[in-house]
């Protein structure tokens, strides 16, 4: 057996990385069985090509691993993009953009320390959840929330506590889904968000609770959801939700943009 070098090393490790970032990938969009039988695959093809070197099943395996990077493109491709959407949404990632650019903050965190936009929203959200009004915020931070702005109805315009509460009215037709705040404007409002399908949420959150989280694994925005059945806010950011949140922390929420 020859010597291991430190970069084989370094090379082991990396790939460990690689794969387990794959699992919990995979095993968050429920793919993992499939996942496991790749790595079954694989292996069977090392050891018959490499190892065993039998020629005719290892000539069929290589031929299947060739065009393998195509098969699991079509099989993986919502995973594949939200890999790289979470990949280029990493804070690391805007530091290391912004090194090269000129600018030296985002215009897209605005709202943040902003008591004349957050205020509004906060006043409310008391009032909707005292009257069991649901509804679902998403509050906008360094990553553009274009692709979801352009689900619901535009309304670009200035937030108020009167307009925020007529848009969740239930007889409103732009109650149902999302209103996105962005640029300290009320974007837009009954916009279509993903909805996460992890098992960990509690039975008794509906599909505005989802949405919030499925926002917050897929961006960096802020989602405020209040709970038409009991009332109660609950806020998701970075793919981890605070329930039963008071008006002060709700605040001091929006004061910084995260949790």
């Amino acid at each position: 057996m020859p010597n291991m070098s430190f970069k084989d090393l370094i090379d082991i490790f990396l790939v460990a990385i690689v794969l387990y970032y794959c699992y919990k990938l995979m095993k968050q969009s429920r793919s993992v069985n499939i996942f496991y039988g790749i790595l079954l695959f694989i292996s069977a093809w090392i050891i018959i090509s490499k190892v065993l070197e039998m020629k005719l099943l290892g000539g069929i395996l290589d031929k299947l691993v060739s065009v393998g990077a195509l098969v699991i493109i079509v099989l993986f491709q919502e995973d594949i993009r939200r890999f790289f959407y979470y990949l280029g949404a990493r804070k690391q990632t805007h530091r290391f953009v912004r090194f090269f650019r000129s600018e030296k903050h985002t215009q897209h965190s605005e709202f943040r320390n902003d008591r004349e936009t957050i205020f509004p929203i906060v006043m409310a959200c008391m009032n909707m959840s005292k009257q069991r009004v649901g509804a679902l915020i998403v509050l906008q931070n360094d990553i553009p929330l274009s692709e979801f702005i352009r689900t619901g109805e535009e309304v670009d315009a200035k937030i108020s506590q009167r307009l925020i509460e007529n848009i969740f009215f239930k007889n409103s037709p732009l109650h149902d889904g999302a209103m996105i705040v962005a640029k300290r404007k009320i974007a837009a409002a009954s916009c279509i968000l993903p909805i996460s399908h992890d098992l960990d949420i509690p039975k008794e959150f509906g599909l505005r609770h989802r949405a919030a989280k499925g926002i917050s694994k897929e961006s960096d925005a802020l989602a405020i959801v209040v709970s038409e059945e009991t009332g109660n806010i609950t806020a998701a950011y970075n793919d981890i939700m605070r329930t039963h949140i008071s008006a002060e922390e709700l605040e001091t929420l929006l004061m910084k943009g995260k949790f």
